[in-house]
């Protein structure tokens, strides 16, 4: 199961899915303190800021984090829960729960699945760099990118929801 929430409902967030993982995609220097019961070596942080491309003074995500996000979260996937969140739960996380899904599912139609993303979260809207630089390393020949750019802008707000996607309810994606 694969859970996804703004920085503001965390520590609600993990207590009603009690995951077994964490991903904490934040802007650098932000601090993240989870409860003792998450292990530290199933606590990823990743951090950059959310931009759609590289802007000086800024740390734009790289090829590097998404490989890091894509060994973890596969890692996590096998043993257990994973909760992943960012500031708002709009950009960041929810471009890391579509590009894991697409990892772990990788019949999974992309177009399908980020069309499921919007009805799970109105509000998504899949940072366009994270997805472009996975599409490359999951070799998915811009269908990735193709579907984040016709999915469009989520309905405008401060905070994303917070939402599921179970993979045994994305099986009829397939």
């Amino acid at each position: 199961m694969l859970h996804v929430c703004p920085l503001s409902k965390l520590e609600d967030t993990l207590t009603t899915a009690s995951p077994s993982h964490v991903l904490s995609l934040v802007s650098p220097g932000t601090e993240v303190i989870l409860p003792a019961e998450i292990k530290p070596d199933h606590h990823l942080v990743l951090e950059f800021n959310d931009i759609a491309e590289p802007r000086e003074g800024l740390l734009a995500p790289n090829r590097a984090h998404v490989e890091q996000l894509l060994e973890f979260s596969c890692g996590a996937a096998r043993e257990g829960c994973l909760l992943v969140h960012c500031w708002a739960g709009v950009s960041r996380s929810t471009a890391a729960a579509y590009i894991i899904t697409c990892a772990t599912m990788p019949d999974t139609d992309e177009r399908a699945l980020a069309q499921h993303l919007r009805k799970v979260s109105p509000v998504a809207t899949p940072n366009p760099l994270l997805i472009s630089l996975a599409d490359t390393l999951l070799q998915r020949n811009g269908r990735m990118i193709q579907s984040i750019i016709e999915l469009g802008r989520g309905a405008e707000t401060f905070e994303g929801n917070q939402f599921s996607l179970d993979p045994a309810a994305l099986v009829e994606l397939v």
